[in-house]
């Protein structure tokens, strides 16, 4: 394996995802398979450092869609509750494969650029379930991740053939990763083959809404990121 590149499973009870552009307030419907931006979430609760950029290469479903409504009583914006019905995938299981790229628009943290370091620290925290609680779309839907080699084992969708999707959304254009002091949502037309996804490159993502002004976080060595050579074990230690 590369040594930018993870592999793993991820499954939960249950999952919820949908464009967060719809999320505010009422009813809420999944769509039936994952989004780039709820995938890439995953990966960055399992290790993130602001050096590097996660790109999610492919999604494999595992088991049939199915779902669930529920009523809940979500909190209302002026307070008290309210009751909404929310339509979640149940008994979801995934296979996923992402790896990282450097963000260049960070060149203060150029110095924290060492593939093997990153490597190494995203491989063991894999290992002990992510570094950050894992949810599927939503706090309300826990998830867990174990290493797994993409690909392997049968999968309810093997058999299954071509699936095409309408317009769905892909993520977020964040100012830290583009440059620009805008935050953009991109969207895209998925297709699955046999349970398998391979999501398209965020800049390849023709279709774009601009969401709001937005300013990108600042992060320098030593102020509010600290980089350390020794941090992570070498490439085979098993520590």
């Amino acid at each position: 394996m590369l040594h930018n590149t993870i592999e793993f499973r991820l499954w939960g009870r249950y999952a919820l995802f949908s464009d967060p552009l719809t999320r505010l307030g009422g009813e809420k419907y999944s769509y039936q398979v994952p989004t780039y931006e709820a995938l890439k979430g995953v990966v960055k609760s399992i290790y993130w450092k602001p050096t590097l950029v996660w790109i999610v290469d492919e999604v494999r479903v595992m088991k049939r869609i199915r779902t669930e409504t529920k009523g809940v009583k979500p909190q209302e914006f002026g307070g008290g509750n309210t009751l909404a019905y929310y339509t979640f995938l149940s008994d979801v299981e995934y296979q996923v494969r992402a790896h990282f790229e450097w963000n260049l628009h960070r060149p203060e943290l150029a110095q924290d650029r060492n593939d093997d370091k990153h490597f190494a620290m995203a491989t063991r925290a894999l290992r002990r379930g992510g570094r950050q609680d894992i949810f599927l779309g939503t706090r309300d839907c826990q998830a867990y991740v174990e290493p797994y080699t993409f690909g392997v084992g049968e999968g309810a969708l093997d058999h299954d053939g071509e699936r095409a999707f309408d317009l769905m959304f892909h993520g977020f254009d964040y100012p830290d990763e583009t440059g620009t002091q805008a935050l953009k949502a991109r969207f895209w037309r998925p297709a699955m083959v046999n349970g398998f996804i391979r999501f398209q490159r965020p800049e390849a993502c023709g279709e774009r809404k601009f969401v709001r002004t937005m300013t990108g976080k600042s992060f320098g060595i030593g102020t509010n990121m600290k980089t350390d050579a020794n941090e992570a074990p070498k490439i085979g230690t098993g520590a």
